[in-house]
């Protein structure tokens, strides 16, 4: 066939006539380089390779040609299906990357910033196997978003691509770099003493910490100090930073927010503070109280809430009161703290006291073997686990210096020999006379007294009895509390406003004379001598003092 022929069929190409007189090699060469373009050009490669060979009919016997046919149709096919191989599998990552970078602007413009920067913005294409997008992901971050995001993300991708599902590569957890955190290692549930008074809460704390944002969001830990609340919190933090590597987790105080928030104000950090607080997988705040009454930081806290709690993070706070008694909190907050779950931690009773004094005993290996010592210890010491241990450190201390076993005899010289114990029913008999009598005196009712009532009338009634009982008991302001159905900080806030109106002639001074005469004429009822009673009305400051 002559070259003529073969451009008048289209293929000759973009060889001139001139191109049958190429020697060999040129024709060659000319077909290896063809033939190592890339695979869209695979066919035209092998037509020209085809017609090359033809055109050295006139050189070459048949048997050569149809031979250097072959060769040159494996070779080009060779040289094709490598290209075709690397090129398809080069496209499909191509693929794969531009489908998830269309998937993740979709999801940057329906999810929070908080949610797209802390668990979509790491997610990456692995690669595209059939209906199906691959992407990658420590193991942390890819259970969170498996069970959060996963039904958001595959809709994403069915408006973006023709794929229909997502999987996600197994990956080694990186563990994230610790946010700095005043808890000690030791606050962990097992060494968290468990009762009557604080089983609820411990479940609660123990739930949260395996189920972030799952559980109890908000979950929202109340009760006197001292009784182990900043121990669950910190249980809760040490627990995800041991088995949720990949989950941030930030603990603080509301002092400490409001601290912060402040120099960030000043320094013009407002955008690194948010983000401290915003872009974490946890945030426990303790004492929340103390956002009472800042305007600007109670701001800034209730929007990092919606934050966290829009993108399904979990939120822990901590207070001396349930979130109804925040009164100087906007309602709007208030609310919020009830949309979880608030539960209570009450004052461990003598048995739970028991089970803690064991415990520390153990844990610090004191020589107290005494159980009626031990006993004499969890009747007389106050009603919270601080100063529980510090009862215990005093007895085994004088122990030590008297270089004696410890007894009850012991226990009762270091505690005080005119200590009483904590749940004596007598001590709340009193307060109840003290109630009755000022009652009495301003024509209240006392069930009003220890009602969350907030009428003039009541409120200048409880704090007047709050006061006296302060001023005639020997309880601690918790302890007064729990008479009243008040947090503590409450009832320093009466004893203080009382104090402050104490002008001589005054309403209120002559109120507090008329319950004091009715006290001490009821002398079945009182604890204190007269004489006692007016000494330490000559001394009012000494009330807000002795915590």
């Amino acid at each position: 066939m002559s070259a003529g022929a073969l451009s008048g069929l289209g293929l000759v190409g973009a060889l001139h006539l001139g191109s049958v007189t190429l020697g060999r090699e040129a024709v060659l060469d000319q077909r290896t380089s063809l033939a190592s373009n890339r695979a869209g050009h695979y066919r035209s490669t092998r037509r020209v390779a085809f017609t090359a060979i033809c055109a050295l009919g006139p050189e070459r016997p048949g048997t050569q040609r149809f031979d250097a046919l072959i060769i040159a149709r494996r070779s080009t096919e060779r040289v094709g299906e490598t290209a075709a191989q690397t090129d398809t599998d080069e496209l499909a990552h191509e693929d794969a990357t531009e489908v998830w970078e269309r998937v993740r602007q979709d999801l940057r413009t329906t999810a929070s910033p908080s949610v797209f920067n802390l668990w979509l913005r790491p997610l990456e294409a692995r690669e595209r196997s059939g209906d199906v997008l691959v992407l990658a992901a420590p193991d942390p971050v890819r259970a969170w978003v498996e069970r959060r995001y996963l039904a958001e993300i595959t809709a994403a991708l069915r408006r973006q691509s023709s794929l229909t599902e997502i999987a996600f590569a197994h990956e080694a957890a990186e563990v994230l770099a610790d946010l700095p955190s005043p808890l000690p290692s030791s606050y962990t549930f097992d060494r968290f003493v468990i009762g009557a008074g604080n089983r609820v809460a411990h479940a609660a704390a123990l739930a949260v910490a395996e189920l972030p944002g799952e559980a109890y969001n908000p979950l929202f830990i109340y009760g006197p100090p001292g009784l182990g609340k900043t121990h669950l919190m910190g249980a809760i933090a040490n627990y995800q930073r041991a088995n949720h590597p990949g989950l941030s987790v930030r603990y603080t105080s509301a002092e400490r927010f409001t601290a912060e928030f402040i120099t960030a104000l000043r320094s013009d950090g407002a955008e690194a503070f948010k983000r401290r607080h915003r872009d974490v997988g946890t945030l426990l705040i303790d004492d929340v109280q103390f956002l009472e009454g800042k305007q600007h930081t109670e701001e800034e806290f209730f929007h990092t809430f919606n934050v966290l709690y829009e993108a399904g993070h979990q939120i822990v706070l901590s207070s001396d009161r349930p979130p109804h008694g925040l009164e100087r909190l906007t309602e709007r907050l208030r609310n919020r703290f009830e949309w979880g779950l608030a539960v209570e931690i009450s004052p461990p009773d003598v048995a739970m006291r028991l089970m803690t004094l064991e415990h520390l005993i153990a844990a610090h290996e004191l020589a107290i073997s005494d159980p009626e010592a031990i006993r004499v210890i969890a009747e007389l010491a106050p009603a919270d686990f601080r100063q529980l241990e510090g009862a215990l450190t005093r007895v085994a201390a004088l122990a030590s210096v008297f270089n004696e076993p410890a007894t009850a005899a012991l226990a009762r010289q270091a505690l005080g020999t005119n200590s009483r114990p904590v749940d004596d029913p007598e001590a709340s008999l009193e307060i109840e006379a003290i109630q009755d009598a000022v009652c009495t005196a301003l024509h209240v009712r006392r069930g009003d007294l220890i009602s969350p009532r907030r009428t003039p009338d009541v409120t200048r009634a409880r704090h007047i009895a709050i006061y006296l009982s302060r001023e005639l008991t020997e309880l601690t302001l918790a302890e007064i509390g729990r008479q009243f159905n008040r947090d503590h900080s409450t009832i320093l806030h009466a004893i203080r406003n009382v104090t402050r109106k104490l002008e001589p002639g005054s309403e209120i001074v002559q109120t507090l004379e008329q319950v004091r005469a009715t006290l001490n004429n009821q002398s079945a009822s009182t604890r204190s001598a007269p004489g006692a009673i007016h000494d330490n009305a000559q001394n009012p400051q000494a009330l807000t003092t002795q915590q």
